[in-house]
């Protein structure tokens, strides 16, 4: 089939894309603007993005293929966590917002000690390229049964375009490059159903009406529990808990203007993925009644065939241009989560391990460089690991599993629970980072071929890559070594409890006058920018000679 349609309305797409990241790259001024977006996004563009940095391409094809063959059982796998796991980080926004980060690993320094930053780093950053590996991986899928496209070349169009304009304008030109990604993914997911419904009535498959197509569905079809409430159970315990921690809706969180922007944002987010979701269901039903073969064959041998339903619908349906604005709106859902994915794991390795240990007195202007070099690490990691792993899903819930096993516990401990300490928190992550890995490593080994994991068929509590044993060991090791060890320091607990944060205020308070000489002179050198409801305080320091910065910074780390 002629690809030449696609590439020429590719092109333009990315034009675009890079346009928006040139824009933005000229109104950075600091790392906060990189990384958070200046900390100015309001409710739109939180919702549209944080809606499109969960919907991939690939897997909106597995989720079409589970709707298929499992019915709405099978929301428990994916859609409802991902619903679910937005409205959490909704509900958390009051306690993450004023939390003055702008990664996760900095956080837990600033909650327990400068020892667990890095492991924590490199945990997320291998976590986001496995995300971004299921982005691309997807892409390569859809190009592979439009065009017969290699491989190689599908991952490099995905990589280098996310490269370009992400690189350029951080996460602002991820946050609204991920609103125009939407609009393109939701108005073809609902564009598809409607079309697939009326094929599938048209006659030319079944001489029936609207009406009877969806009243002919069986009634185990609707039954959302029809895996049975233990596996529901499982996947809600399991999964949940790595998307609320996931590093990229809460850099959203933080880059919102305020928290009434970021909390209403998420909920946007929820109701956003939801419509995706229903528009997949409706697309399932279209689907099944055109290829009545595939859900005859059952799960998981159906899963084969059901994956690619729709694109070979499309393929056997459309005209050459249907086929060729499929596929772009298909790269924008590839694109709006490689790029989130990108920049998150990026920060972790600029912010999180390059300034924080390996050159701390970097400049601003080196910082920016930084940046750019560490999304290009994360993204070409993606592309070179999506060319090893074969299931979309199975990336997805890898990563979902080490983040749930390894970090869950010492973040969301450290929030709310004032008892969890610095060796509990390294205690969890590593033991359940270990394990996880370990689990994950054997399972994938000792399975052959389309055969049921190998560790599912030793016990069932192993079940998901022994998930549950991953997060019950990490969760032992994080109360427990912290009831056995000194509670944190009152430092280390003010930023995160309001009661301690006073009580330490008022311990070391000291009163300025006003009116004195050097105070108002002190103010003169000080900008204040108000953001929503923060106030960015910029002091310009003048020296009367050359200032040793390194010796500056080591001064400040002693203190």
């Amino acid at each position: 089939m002629d690809g030449y349609q696609f590439l020429l309305l590719l092109a333009a797409y990315l034009a675009g894309l890079i346009a928006i990241g040139w824009y933005f790259s000229k109104r950075q001024i600091s790392v906060t603007d990189f990384w958070l977006a200046g900390r100015e996004i309001g409710t739109v563009g939180v919702g549209f993005s944080a809606a499109a940095s969960w919907l991939t391409a690939g897997a909106l094809l597995a989720v079409i293929g589970f709707y298929m063959l499992l019915g709405m059982g099978s929301i428990w796998g994916f859609v409802a966590p991902n619903i679910i796991a937005l409205l959490i980080i909704a509900l958390l926004v009051g306690k993450i917002k004023h939390l003055p980060a702008i990664t996760q690993p900095e956080l837990l320094e600033q909650r327990y000690s400068s020892a667990i930053r890095a492991p924590v780093a490199f945990i997320i950053t291998i976590v986001m390229i496995l995300f971004a590996v299921a982005d691309i991986k997807g892409f390569v899928f859809v190009l592979e049964v439009f065009y017969g496209i290699s491989p190689i070349y599908a991952a490099l169009i995905v990589a280098i375009a996310v490269s370009v304009y992400v690189t350029l304008g951080g996460l602002s030109a991820v946050v609204w490059t991920d609103v125009i990604q939407f609009v393109f993914l939701s108005t073809f997911t609902i564009v598809m159903a409607v079309l697939a419904v009326s094929v599938a009535t048209s006659g030319g498959i079944q001489d029936i009406s609207v009406s009877e197509l969806f009243i002919d569905v069986p009634g185990s079809w609707w039954n959302p529990l029809s895996i049975g409430i233990p596996m529901v159970l499982i996947f809600i315990f399991t999964i949940i808990p790595g998307w609320m921690t996931e590093l990229d809706p809460w850099q959203r969180v933080w880059a919102a203007k305020d928290a009434k922007s970021a909390r209403s944002g998420m909920v946007l987010g929820a109701f956003l993925v939801a419509i995706v979701f229903a528009a997949c269901a409706v697309i399932a039903i279209g689907l099944n009644a055109i290829y009545p073969d595939i859900a005859a064959a059952g799960f998981p041998m159906g899963m084969a065939q059901a994956e690619p339903a729709l694109l070979v619908f499309i393929v056997s349906n459309f005209s050459p241009t249907i086929v060729a604005l499929s596929a772009i709106c298909l790269a924008a859902a590839a694109m709006s989560c490689a790029d989130t994915f990108a920049t998150s794991g990026g920060s972790c390795l600029s912010r999180d391990i390059y300034q924080r240990y390996i050159k701390p007195d970097a400049t601003m202007k080196e910082m920016l460089v930084v940046n750019r070099i560490s999304i290009l690490i994360v993204v070409a990691s993606a592309t070179i690991g999506s060319f090893f792993i074969t299931s979309i899903m199975e990336a997805i819930h890898i990563a979902t599993f080490i983040a749930s096993a390894s970090y869950f516990f010492p973040l969301m401990g450290g929030l709310y629970w004032r008892r969890a300490t610095k060796q509990g928190a390294l205690a969890g992550l590593a033991i359940g980072a270990v394990a996880q890995i370990g689990l994950v490593a054997i399972d994938l080994i000792k399975t052959a071929p389309m055969a049921p994991p190998y560790l599912e068929t030793v016990h069932p509590i192993l079940i998901n890559h022994g998930i549950i044993v991953g997060m019950l060991l990490s969760a032992v090791a994080f109360f427990g070594v912290s009831f056995a060890t000194k509670p944190s320091s009152d430092v280390n607990l003010a930023p995160f409890f309001k009661d301690i944060a006073e009580k330490l205020t008022q311990k070391n308070e000291q009163k300025v006058d006003e009116l004195s000489p050097e105070y108002v002179k002190f103010l003169v050198n000080l900008d204040e920018k108000i953001t929503g409801e923060r106030a960015h305080l910029h002091l310009n320091i003048e020296t009367s000679t050359t200032l040793n910065w390194t010796k500056f910074i080591d001064n400040l780390k002693s203190l």
